[in-house]
């Protein structure tokens, strides 16, 4: 049972369209807060509202991208998302980003992260899919663990966590171009063999854009 602090939440009319500060919508937070996100995220003038499906995570929404129909549209700044697409079917992951577009204002934007199974294959081509590619807070991340889900967590029960697709980097912007996102921001970060994203829902410039990602990712 979730403390009443936790309950979920509730959007009203009155709430809705009233502007106090900037608000992101954190997708399948998991665990995490806004300090787990971005460096602009973070910054204590967006306020953060945390959706997960699990109610262990103690989220302000208890539901999914696939299944969030008490969010009102046009609600949201931003979406923040980590490593959920792939938690998905391929042919689930367009009615995900129709739903994030659809909470998003006519300006807003996403900020989505993803595994890089590209760097991870070329670790696979060299016979190293059993190695640690890199070190995560949570133990070695092995290309196996990139590819399929993290092994400890699945095996913990967590099974919601194994991976059901994939993207380079090309295939990310691609996908979230094809979901109507406008103006894109992309790059590959070799430390976590992780894909990061910005996408927009109206028009930017080349200028504007580099901005937002310094804003999130610094230069």
């Amino acid at each position: 049972m979730l403390a009443a602090a936790h309950a979920n939440r509730r959007f009203s009319r009155a709430e809705h369209g009233v502007k106090l500060m900037p608000r992101f919508l954190h997708a399948a937070c998991g665990n995490n807060d806004k300090t787990r996100t971005t460096r602009e995220f973070d910054q204590g003038d967006w306020e953060e509202v945390r959706m997960d499906v699990s109610e262990e995570a103690r989220p302000d929404v208890i539901a999914s991208l696939l299944d969030m129909p008490m969010v009102p549209d046009a609600y949201f700044d931003a979406v923040f998302t980590a490593h959920s697409l792939e938690r998905m079917y391929p042919h689930q992951v367009g009615s995900a980003l129709a739903n994030i577009m659809r909470v998003l204002k006519h300006d807003g934007y996403l900020v989505v992260t993803a595994a890089d199974i590209q760097a991870a294959c070329a670790l696979v081509a060299e016979d190293k899919l059993l190695e640690p590619a890199y070190d995560s807070p949570a133990g070695p991340v092995a290309p196996l663990d990139i590819l399929y889900g993290f092994r400890p967590a699945l095996a913990a029960g967590y099974e919601r966590h194994a991976c059901k697709c994939g993207f380079t980097s090309r295939a990310l912007t691609g996908t979230l171009a094809q979901a109507g996102f406008v103006s894109l921001w992309s790059a590959r970060n070799p430390d976590t063999f992780t894909l990061v994203s910005l996408a927009t829902k109206a028009q930017k410039s080349e200028e504007e854009l580099k901005d937002l990602a310094s804003r999130h990712f610094g230069s």
